[in-house]
């Protein structure tokens, strides 16, 4: 009865995620004439890609009475707020100068106007679930004048809508505020102002199932796209042949230590080498149940994102996918959770049979935790000042519901599981009483300067990508395809996991133990050049404002701690096959 119970409570909150869709909002079929509606969703200014307000803000012609799009919770969490609009753009009619409506703009909506034009105010609509955008009004510099004046708003009143057609399936639509059409509104009090529109449609070749490949040929021009692999390929041959020479030089140093632990010459063995600390590399560091719980959180993201993935090469993910991402990121953390919890308990229970809750418990809260706090930060912010990002209250009860009795049941289940089926770690030797005393290091071979040589190497191949990633997120260029995002990715495991093992090496072969935490910080040390890079990436952007800024550095500090905890868990897993199988192939004294 209680499972029963589960699965009817998992079922009504995944309908609440994706509410139910009629078969026509696929069919995206149309005859001459049929009404398509057209969308209004969002404004904003151009250099603050976080910032937006909803299109009725400011006093454009609305319809009587203006009816929200139901929308999905990725929908909503992506800041979407699709209205209906007196457009009337009907498939495949042609309309030339047809009048939207007469307004009589006051003084306050002027004021309006006017601060959205000098902020370089954009507008966002969908017609067909394409999306289209347009400027809301233009400036003059009037300098040049020598009368002391400042400079002239323009608001444009007619846009031009280019729609292309490709039998009954709407392919591609373009709007185009012309600029011929505006009117001056600087120092007004009062004006009248008409709103007109016009829409032509073409017809074209393009296949329905293509017609979301132009927004990424848009930003990505054929020149650009060469330049792109071109300086891929570059890195990869680098940090390939830089690899090679790694490797080579790893394996022959081990080679030849484990012919001189296997040769038995006692007095040689005695004189240095990480023979000698077999009986304290297996021993468990301090704060296990933290460690755990990072392996656990770690885990479960890696796996989400190899969903994601595995979702853009399906075609379920592309650009502006309306909440797709976030609703995947939602259903994933939430369906991925007894991941975490497996994985963190039946690492703990390997070494100790009490306790295991503790590390489940912190698995499930070393991510989600710092995720709600910023979250609700930036919630609060949103809401202060009437953004489209402020959450309503029923989707913050949602999420609430789907993660206390979804995600955390699913949570302890796993970690019941984990702990259940557990197997006992059996190390190569016994682990001694004493830990031996550490020799002093010199600062290359401490914790600090591990962290440098393991994050700057992978930072530096993957920079490029970097940045091409920052500019499709926070500069509205789609410069990063999902095949090179996916060698780039793959490339930075690999690196991670050659650099650990080869650090954990050379710490064991000077007789420091303690490596477990090291190789923690050692993976994730990537992820702090990556904050510092977007730190870089802010001072010569043109964002600004206390909201872009909070949300940059707040979203970015959360793209970094995951990557942190998941590049961490891929370092310690490569650094504990390496050192069993190293023990395991030489015999303990």
């Amino acid at each position: 009865m209680g499972q029963f119970r589960f699965f009817l409570l998992l079922l009504i909150t995944l309908n609440l995620i994706f509410p139910q869709i009629t078969a026509s909002s696929f069919d995206h079929r149309y005859s001459v004439g049929d009404n398509v509606p057209l969308f209004a969703n969002i404004v904003g200014p151009l250099n603050n890609p976080s910032e937006t307000y909803q299109y009725y803000d400011l006093p454009f012609c609305h319809p009587d009475q203006v009816i929200p799009k139901k929308e999905t919770l990725g929908e909503v969490l992506n800041g979407d707020r699709l209205t209906n609009t007196v457009y009337n753009l009907n498939f495949r009619e042609d309309k030339v100068d047809q009048l939207l409506c007469y307004k009589k703009l006051k003084l306050d909506e002027i004021t309006k106007f006017i601060t959205a034009i000098d902020a370089d105010y954009y507008f966002q609509m969908y017609y067909d679930d394409l999306p289209l955008w347009g400027f809301i009004g233009k400036t003059e510099d009037n300098n040049w004048a020598g009368d002391g004046s400042g400079p002239a708003y323009y608001l444009f009143t007619h846009v031009q809508f280019d729609a292309f057609y490709n039998s009954d399936q709407v392919i591609e639509i373009r709007a185009f505020s012309d600029p011929n059409h505006a009117v001056d509104i600087t120092d007004k009090t009062e004006i009248d102002v008409k709103f007109t529109y016009s829409i032509n449609w073409n017809s074209t070749t393009s296949e329905y199932k293509n017609r979301m490949n132009k927004y990424s040929k848009a930003s990505l021009l054929s020149t650009q796209r060469q330049i792109h692999w071109f300086s891929f390929v570059n890195s990869v041959v680098i940090v390939v042949l830089l690899m090679g020479v790694l490797i080579l030089l790893f394996m022959r140093h081990l080679k030849n230590d484990l012919k001189k632990y296997s040769s038995g010459d006692e007095e040689q063995d005695k004189e240095f080498g990480w023979k000698y600390v077999h009986g304290d590399v297996f021993r468990c560091p301090s704060r296990m149940a933290l460690f755990c719980g990072i392996l656990g959180t770690g885990t479960q993201l890696l796996t989400i994102i190899c969903l994601l993935f595995l979702l853009a090469f399906f075609g379920v993910l592309y650009p502006y996918s309306r909440g797709t991402i976030s609703t995947s990121l939602v259903l994933f953390s939430i369906l991925t959770a007894p991941i975490a919890g497996f994985n963190a308990s039946s690492f703990f229970g390997q070494f100790f049979e009490t306790g295991w809750e503790k590390c489940v418990l912190l698995s499930g809260i070393l991510y989600s935790g710092p995720l709600f706090i910023t979250m609700f930060l930036l919630n609060t912010i949103s809401v202060s000042i009437g953004a489209t990002t402020a959450l309503p209250f029923g989707t913050i009860v949602v999420i609430i519901l789907a993660y206390t009795f979804i995600a955390i049941p699913l949570l302890a289940f796993g970690g019941i599981m984990g702990y259940r089926f557990r197997s006992k770690f059996q190390a190569p030797s016994a682990t001694k009483i004493s830990p031996r005393e550490i020799p002093s290091l010199t600062w290359s071979r401490k914790t600090p300067g591990q962290m440098l040589i393991a994050g700057l190497l992978p930072f530096s191949a993957i920079v490029l990508e970097l940045h091409s990633s920052y500019a499709t997120v926070w500069s509205y260029k789609i410069l990063t395809l999902p095949s090179i995002l996916f060698m780039t990715f793959v490339l930075l495991v690999v690196l991670t996991s050659l650099l650990s093992v080869g650090l954990t090496y050379i710490q064991l072969a000077v007789e420091d133990h303690q490596w477990w935490w090291r190789s923690i910080w050692r993976g994730g040390s990537v992820a702090i050049f990556m904050f510092g890079y977007c730190i870089y990436y802010y001072s010569r952007s043109n964002m600004s404002g206390f909201m872009q800024s909070t949300f940059f550095f707040c979203y970015n500090f959360l793209f970094c701690y995951a990557l942190f905890l998941m590049l961490a868990t891929i370092s310690f897993r490569s650094s504990w096959l390496f050192v069993q199988h190293i023990y395991n192939a030489v015999k303990s004294e």
